[in-house]
């Protein structure tokens, strides 16, 4: 089975307000939200990763992120680990730079049925902060 390394960052403004993207109709879980991020290279250590993916997906440059969990699920056709870290400093405003759907949501308001279940125990922890 395969194994993913992926990178994920929680962009989380002064107001609570989390960054979440949706996941193109033709994607793996489509259509779910999601906090941006993507697969960690073989070269690359996770925070490297995750400045490469925002700035690739969000058009943001990361000048703070803090490690926050990692969260590791098995689908039936891959298995996942999923390094989250916690973004609070970073230049430029983030936005859809693939052309997908985005908006900020209070992380008073996330709801874990809206993200691919890997995501679950993450969005309880932020809705328990």
């Amino acid at each position: 089975m395969k194994h993913l390394q992926v990178a994920v960052g929680i962009i989380r403004n002064a107001s609570k307000e989390i960054f979440l993207a949706q996941r193109s109709a033709s994607s793996h879980m489509a259509n779910m939200w999601e906090f941006p991020g993507g697969k960690i290279e073989a070269d690359e250590t996770a925070a490297q990763a995750l400045n490469r993916e925002l700035l690739e997906e969000t058009g943001i440059e990361v000048t703070n992120a803090v490690p926050f969990d990692t969260a590791d699920h098995t689908y039936q056709d891959v298995r996942v680990t999923l390094h989250f870290f916690i973004v609070e400093g970073w230049n430029g405003e983030p936005y859809g730079r693939e052309g997908q759907p985005m908006r900020w949501v209070p992380q008073a308001e996330l709801v874990a049925d809206e993200f691919p279940p890997a995501n679950s125990p993450i969005v309880a922890r932020l809705l328990a902060e």
